[in-house]
């Protein structure tokens, strides 16, 4: 059994968003198009309460009940069969899914008899990087659907450097005519 995991494709990581990743919208088609191929369709929201010290290193974004913490309106919704929200706490940073506050999200996949897990979405330096790792700690077979992930880039190259973390810590990279 095979689980999508949509990591934050929320307007906030968008085109004209707080914290804007280049083409991040980019991605939504791309997963419209392949989520029917999955057993289960999970996806995370970035949930931040109006202060915390995750604004230290970062612009304010993705502030829970706001327009900017929405999924992007290109993702189609209706193919989400659990939301997970992260990085509701003011103390920490949330990147991971597994970092999920409302729901267990190992113990979610496992109950469903998800073993394999593909992982989408914003941002491929950050958010889609730990929760690739953290799927792999959990000892799910970790895929990373390469055309329907953008990053930050913060420093030139962290996209590439992050792919690499991901292939060496032992998740596949692929692209989405590979599934």
């Amino acid at each position: 059994m095979k689980a999508l995991l949509i990591v934050d494709v929320q307007n906030d990581f968008c085109t004209g968003g707080a914290l804007a990743t280049q083409g991040g919208e980019e991605v939504a088609p791309v997963i419209n198009k392949i989520a029917h191929k999955f057993d289960l369709v999970v996806a995370s929201k970035d949930w931040h309460p109006e202060e915390t010290v995750h604004f230290d290193k970062w612009p304010r974004h993705c502030v829970q009940g706001t327009h900017g913490a929405e999924f992007h309106t290109d993702l189609n919704t209706d193919i989400i069969d659990q939301v997970v929200e992260k990085g509701t706490a003011n103390v920490d940073d949330g990147y991971s899914a597994f970092e999920a506050t409302n729901l267990n999200l190992t113990q979610y996949l496992k109950s469903k008899g998800i073993d394999t897990v593909y992982v989408c979405g914003i941002a491929t330096d950050y958010c889609v990087l730990s929760t690739a790792l953290d799927a792999v700690k959990e000892g799910f077979n970790t895929f990373v659907i390469k055309d329907a992930i953008r990053a930050v880039n913060l420093q030139q190259g962290d996209a590439d450097r992050a792919i690499q973390q991901m292939e060496q810590e032992g998740s596949a990279v692929i692209l989405s005519s590979e599934i």
